[in-house]
């Protein structure tokens, strides 16, 4: 999966254990291990891994203040700017994402 540097480093510290995103529909499953990329093709000998726990769809509008701290230790506030950011979309309490809920694998940095 890829993600932000600064999301990885949350990742292997622990910090952020979810993401959301706007797919139509899932790219991973639950059970399945995935490598954690800055990239698309990036050697998986640079990667950490994480270990897909849950995934299911949810309102943005319905997230609470746990669901932002999963996502990185955000407040709902500040996720909505992260949000934002990464996927350039306008924050839409209507919107409905995928949340992918995961576990630090295997680390390798």
């Amino acid at each position: 999966m890829l993600f932000k540097l600064e999301h990885i480093k949350m990742i292997e510290m622990g910090m952020k254990n979810a993401t959301r995103r706007i797919w139509k529909k899932p790219h991973v499953k639950a059970g399945g291990v995935y490598p954690v990329q800055v990239r698309m093709f990036q050697p998986k000998a640079d990667c950490s891994f994480i270990k897909v726990n849950a995934v299911y769809q949810q309102r943005l509008g319905d997230m609470t203040e746990e669901d932002a701290k999963k996502e990185g230790g955000y407040t709902l506030e500040e996720f909505k700017k992260v949000f934002e950011t990464v996927t350039k979309t306008l924050w839409d309490d209507d919107l409905v994402v995928w949340v992918v809920e995961f576990e630090m694998e295997r680390k390798v940095r």
